[in-house]
């Protein structure tokens, strides 16, 4: 049985235990080696990091929005200024509870239900986390008393100040320097988030729009020390910003006052040139309204109201306003008749107060019931506004020579004007007819065109380029809002250089019988002569909205005034040195000679005292610019 037992081997389990030790301790070595080069490699290594990244949470990088640019008129009239707001703001990722929040905040200060929809809409609109969002613009002291006491438990909330666009003219100016608004959803896709950081706003209509990018000037940063619930303990660092640069405008401010005033309750459009330049004199759509509204977002229901008001205040009528030119174009067409050899200066009708075309019945009628009588020259259709003479020579030159010399004056095409947005309004043509309605052009169509009518739209801003031509004799400007932005002078003569070629006895001849218009016994607007130490050559229109049956008389008493003719005028003077040049409409206005032409007397006299009180003023030193 001896043989059988097993005997236990000391040494074998010596072997076994010590083998088993220095397995772990290896192992144990080598994980604390690991350890120790792990511990070294995130301490010194990698110190820069991760010192980095500890001062990330204590030192915040913030954007400090520029200062934008200002928009003075050309005497040095500030239009667009920029005023202090203090705000409160939110940073969203550093609130515990962002209903709460609001709750809270709501307790403690006034905040309607729109601060509360733009607060939202700008939260997502944002361009990157950690960034501040406004939620109520000039806080009163009191409220930022209010709002410091209470700063401890309102994690997340930045009281900050920063400077907000105002409009001291108001509605004066609202559709030439438009506005700036919040930036919405579409906008934030197209837009540089590093130049809009830390800027709520940007340019929506005017000249705010299309001169953005040098309005808006750089973006500057500031780093500060906040502490664990965000709030700065202290500012480090700080590149300042560039501010945006200044706009200097032709425009004059009381001339565009003069204009708007003009047209008091009436909705029109008046434009005036400076006929050296081609640079905006006064630019007035009526009505207006309170750009200021939509510098912090307008709310709903004033928006709404503007939308329903039936004379609409937010559509631009001076650019975007297209409406038939009536007889102000007719100094155009007798040009292009004496011009084009249609007719001579001694072309003469008879005018029974109609115009029939050859097998056809239909009567074209003259304004002029039982019409103007025998003898009726071209002169006297342009002083008397004698239709008749018109549908002859329109007929006799056929719309292929209206429609060149339409387009030469710059009917029916945008004019260029350093705005957002503007309309080409029609100058047709056999090759537009056909392509917009898909007909053959017929002599009727040539016929209502001669008169300003048919198919023919212009805008305000279109027949002052045509009036400034008629003035220069031909010169060709573009018209310009702006003289110069920041040290950039844009000031261009261009007309010097490009001009119809008209012969001058020919300029003579209408331009003659544009100041006989006014100055003359039998013209059309010399209810506006009495009184004048200048003259003015000018051209009435009266443009029908609605087309009147052949049996039918033009009656207002029985027609809705939205469907009432539109009135217009244009003119320019002095007549033998011209420096100004004026086109205005007034919607349903029906009379050129008693509405729009005593509209644009107005609005030369004051020019012309302006010139005059300018030319006696003493000499300027140099205005002080900004931060001097």
């Amino acid at each position: 049985m001896k043989d059988h037992l097993t005997i236990k081997d000391p040494q074998f389990e010596y072997r076994l235990f010590f083998g088993r030790l220095l397995f772990v301790t290896v192992i144990i070595l080598l994980m604390t080696g690991v350890l120790i080069w792990r511990y070294g490699h995130l301490q010194i290594e990698r110190y820069e990091d991760f010192a980095t990244r500890a001062d990330s949470n204590r030192v915040l990088a913030r954007p400090v929005p520029p200062e934008r640019g200002l928009i003075f008129d050309r005497n040095g009239i500030l239009l667009a200024d920029n005023r202090p707001s203090v705000n409160l703001s939110i940073v969203k990722e550093r609130a515990e509870n962002l209903d709460e929040l609001l709750s809270e905040l709501q307790q403690l200060v006034e905040i309607s239900e729109y601060d509360l929809e733009r607060f939202q809409r700008n939260l997502r609109n944002r361009a990157r986390p950690y960034q501040a969002v406004p939620l109520r613009f000039n806080l009163s002291e009191q409220e930022q008393g209010v709002l410091a006491v209470n700063e401890y438990r309102l994690p997340g909330v930045q009281i900050t100040a920063e400077l907000l666009r105002y409009y001291p003219m108001g509605s004066y100016l609202a559709h030439v320097i438009g506005y700036v608004g919040s930036i919405n959803d579409r906008e934030i896709k197209r837009l540089d988030p590093v130049r809009y950081s830390g800027t709520h706003v940007v340019g929506k209509t005017g000249l705010e729009k299309f001169y953005e990018d040098q309005l808006l000037g750089e973006v500057g940063y500031e780093k500060v020390e906040v502490n664990a619930r965000g709030r700065v303990m202290r500012k480090l660092e700080r590149t300042p910003p560039k501010p945006g640069q200044d706009l200097h405008l032709y425009l004059d401010y009381r001339l565009q006052q003069t204009a708007m005033d003009a047209l008091a309750d009436q909705r029109g459009a008046v434009v005036a040139m400076d006929t050296a330049t081609g640079g905006i004199l006064a630019m007035a759509s009526n009505p207006g309204f309170d750009p200021n509204l939509f510098v912090t977002g307008i709310s709903h229901s004033n928006y709404r109201a503007l939308l329903q008001d039936w004379k609409r205040p937010l559509f631009d009528r001076a650019l975007l306003g297209q409406y038939p030119p009536g007889s102000t174009v007719k100094p155009i067409y007798a040009l292009a008749a004496l011009e084009s050899g249609t007719i001579s200066k001694g072309y003469k009708i008879y005018d029974p107060g109609f115009y029939q075309l050859k097998n056809d019945e239909r009567k074209y009628r003259d304004w002029k019931k039982g019409g103007h009588g025998s003898n009726i020259y071209l002169r006297d259709a342009i002083i008397q506004s004698c239709d008749t003479v018109y549908y002859d020579i329109g007929f006799r030159m056929g719309i292929d020579v209206l429609s060149a010399y339409g387009s030469a004056f710059g009917l029916g095409a945008k004019t260029g004007i350093d705005m957002p947005s503007e309309r080409a309004g029609i100058m047709p043509s056999r090759e537009w007819k056909r392509g917009a309605r898909g007909l053959a052009w017929y002599p009727g169509d040539t016929v209502n065109t001669s008169i300003g009518q048919g198919f023919t739209l212009t805008t305000p801003m279109q027949l002052a380029v045509a009036t400034t031509r008629l003035a220069t004799r031909g010169k060709i400007f573009k018209p310009r809002l702006a003289m110069r932005v920041g040290a950039n002078d844009l000031t261009e003569i261009s007309g010097q250089e490009k001009r119809i070629p008209i012969a001058d006895g020919n300029w003579d001849y209408v331009i003659d019988a544009m100041k006989d218009v006014v100055h003359g016994p039998r013209g059309t607007a010399k209810i506006i002569a009495p009184g004048l130490s200048y003259e003015i050559a000018g051209k009435t229109g009266t443009a029908q909205v609605i087309g009147i049956k052949q049996d039918e008389e033009y009656d207002a008493e029985k027609v809705a005034l939205l469907n009432r003719d539109h009135a217009l005028f244009i003119a320019f003077a002095p007549v033998q040195a011209p420096k100004i040049a004026v086109a205005v409409l007034v919607e349903n206005g029906e009379h050129g000679s008693s509405t729009a032409a005593p509209i644009a007397r107005t609005v030369i006299d004051q020019y012309m005292e302006n010139l005059s009180a300018d030319s006696n003023a003493p000499a300027e030193e140099g205005r002080v610019n900004r931060g001097e």
